[in-house]
């Protein structure tokens, strides 16, 4: 008999996570259950979590991948025990942004409520079917988990039109950061410089592709109407830190692009006349590009991204969770952690 139970770490409010046992989702006739394998941990579930953001009684979680447990009557071409993960939802295909390649700000969809999801720090999920992708053979379920995350290092790349002939400046080498400068390194740009505090994090930095790293204090202010000796063409912020932004676009060259990755509470005070005088471009990187999940998958899968190093070796469970987040934010941990939907 199937069980009836899953186990789930819930936010309770108050930056606290509770492993509660609850009921699995009952699925509609185009809906399929997904048992979950591996779920990774995004700054975004930081933010929620650790500045109490979360609305209590959510499950986080939105980065992972899974087999196929059942699926509902009026699914055909699925069957249990099929690797998966979620493609997402397609935009309208008609607006402006789906006409110009970026669905992800269909002008159609309606407003995210970031509070309001499902997500997959659990042992089962319920996802339409109409949704699922199949994972390719020889791609393990841990490392599919890094397909969500490594689509946005994708599409801010592709925003970005980076090229073998930029020289490129990442500031923070988090998760995102580091998936950064593997997609960068993946797509031939050789020159590029991560500014990262946390010397772990700086090493995994130049093991990944980095050409060289730095320490943020290293990236001096400069006068509006001057460059550094060697400025950057494209810098892409992935700390979600303020300081971090105005360094970042302090050191740009005439005509160069500022990608904003990362999120983060405190706003980044722009500097216009800066951008004016050096005709700069500042562009914030939101989710996917038009094809969705499956070209992050092939990337993956192609042995071009050093997933090992991507992926921080030591995966926790979901009574873990709330200490991975807290060192984490701290600076603790290189790699992207992953959570296994079980009990210590």
């Amino acid at each position: 008999m199937a069980p009836e139970t899953m186990l789930a770490a819930v936010y309770a409010g108050g930056g606290a996570l509770d492993v509660r046992e609850l009921p699995i989702p009952e699925l509609g006739p185009h809906d399929a259950l997904v048992q979950i394998s591996h779920c990774g941990i995004c700054g975004t579930d930081l933010h929620l979590v650790l500045e109490e953001y979360a609305r209590p009684g959510t499950i986080l979680g939105h980065e992972w991948a899974g087999t196929i447990a059942a699926v509902g009557e009026a699914v055909d071409g699925w069957e249990p025990g099929t690797p998966v993960v979620t493609d997402p939802q397609p935009g309208c295909g008609e607006c402006r942004a789906c006409r110009h390649g970026r669905p992800s700000v269909c002008l159609r969809r309606p407003p995210p409520d970031y509070l309001a999801f499902s997500g997959a720090f659990c042992t089962d999920i319920k996802v339409p079917a109409a949704r699922l992708l199949r994972i390719p053979a020889g791609l393990s379920l841990r490392a599919a988990a890094l397909t969500e995350p490594t689509a946005i290092a994708l599409h801010a790349a592709h925003l970005a039109g980076a090229t073998p002939d930029d020289r490129v400046l990442v500031t923070g080498a988090g998760p995102v950061g580091l998936l950064i400068v593997a997609v960068l390194a993946s797509l031939d740009v050789g020159d590029i410089t991560v500014s990262e505090p946390a010397p772990e994090r700086r090493q995994r930095a130049l093991d990944i592709g980095a050409a060289r790293v730095i320490e943020p204090a290293d990236l001096l202010p400069v006068p509006i109407a001057r460059t550094v000796e060697n400025p950057y063409t494209l810098a892409f912020e992935c700390s979600g830190k303020a300081d971090a932004g105005v360094a970042a676009l302090d050191h740009l060259d005439y005509a160069g692009t500022l990608v904003f990755v990362g999120t983060g509470s405190a706003p980044v005070p722009i500097n216009h006349n800066r951008m004016i005088v050096l005709e700069l471009t500042a562009i914030g990187a939101y989710n996917y590009d038009a094809d969705g999940f499956a070209p992050a998958m092939t990337a993956l899968a192609s042995g071009r991204l050093p997933v090992d190093l991507l992926i921080d070796p030591d995966d926790v469970p979901l009574d873990g969770l709330l200490s991975a987040m807290q060192r984490m934010a701290r600076g603790q941990r290189a790699g992207k952690v992953l959570v296994r939907p079980e009990v210590s």
